[in-house]
C-alpha cells in the first residue's frame, strides 16, 4: 500500500476484528477460508471483505480463498503489532490498574514500560511486573527512555495539564480515557479516545427498543 493512499477509519477499525477472527480460526486448525465463509462468521459481506483487504493488496487467491495464517500475519504487520511501541500509563486508580493487569499490550503492538501516579500509597507498588513511579518523574523518565505512547486514566480535571506535559516531553500518541479532547489543543496528536459511558448509553438506546413498556 502506498503511504499516500487513503484508508478510511471504518476499514482500519475492522482490521482488529479480522485479526481476532483469523486467530480463532487458527485455534480450530482451519488453514484456509473463502471470503464468503469469513463474511458469514463476521456478519459482513464477501464484497466488503474483499474491498477492505484490497486496500492493502488483496492477499486472496481465486479458487483458493485466503491462507488464514498468512493473512493474519499480514494484517498484524499492517496494524503494526510487530513494532512494540514503548508505552506509559498515567493514573493507576481502579481503571488504570485493571488495564495494566489485564490488557495484552505485547499482543497489541505495545510495551508497557512504566506507570505513574501521584498517590503515595500507590507509588512503589508493582503491577504485572511494572513498578509504579511518582508522577513527578514523568519528565526525567521520558527524557531517558523516549516513550511513544501514553495511556491517560486520570480524572478529567487533571487531563489537560497532563496532556500538555506529555506533549512537551515528546509524546504525541495517546490512548485517552478522560473526557478531555486532546486534539482540541494539540491537533498534531494521534488520539484514540475511549468513552465507556458513551458505549453504555448506545447499548441503552438499543435495549430500550426491545424492553419498551407495553402501550396502554
Amino acid at each position: 500500500m502506498s503511504r499516500n493512499q487513503y484508508v478510511s477509519g471504518a476499514v482500519i477499525r475492522r482490521l482488529p476484528r479480522y485479526y481476532r477472527f483469523l486467530g480463532e480460526l487458527l485455534d480450530k486448525n482451519i488453514t484456509r477460508i473463502s471470503s464468503k465463509e469469513l463474511a458469514e462468521l463476521m456478519s459482513l459481506t464477501a464484497s466488503q471483505i474483499r474491498q477492505d483487504l484490497n486496500c492493502f493488496g488483496g492477499f486472496g487467491q481465486q479458487g483458493y480463498g485466503y491462507n488464514v495464517s498468512l493473512l493474519r500475519e499480514e494484517i498484524g504487520k499492517i496494524l503494526g503489532l510487530d513494532r512494540k511501541f514503548k508505552t506509559i500509563l498515567v493514573g493507576v486508580g481502579n481503571l488504570g490498574r485493571a488495564f495494566s493487569a489485564n490488557i495484552d499490550f505485547a499482543g497489541s503492538g505495545f510495551e508497557l514500560c512504566a506507570m505513574f501516579d501521584n498517590n503515595p500509597d500507590v507509588v512503589g507498588t508493582v503491577i504485572n511486573g511494572v513498578t509504579v513511579k511518582d508522577a513527578a518523574e514523568i519528565e526525567s523518565f521520558c527524557g531517558e527512555n523516549n516513550p511513544d505512547v501514553a495511556i491517560l486514566c486520570v480524572p478529567s480535571e487533571a487531563a489537560q495539564q497532563l496532556a500538555d506535559r506529555l506533549i512537551t516531553c515528546g509524546i504525541t500518541s495517546f490512548w485517552n480515557f478522560t473526557h478531555y479532547d486532546i486534539k482540541l489543543d494539540h491537533p498534531e496528536a494521534v488520539v484514540e479516545s475511549v468513552h465507556l459511558t458513551d458505549s453504555l448509553m448506545a447499548l441503552c438506546y438499543q435495549v430500550k427498543d426491545i424492553k419498551s413498556p407495553a402501550k396502554e
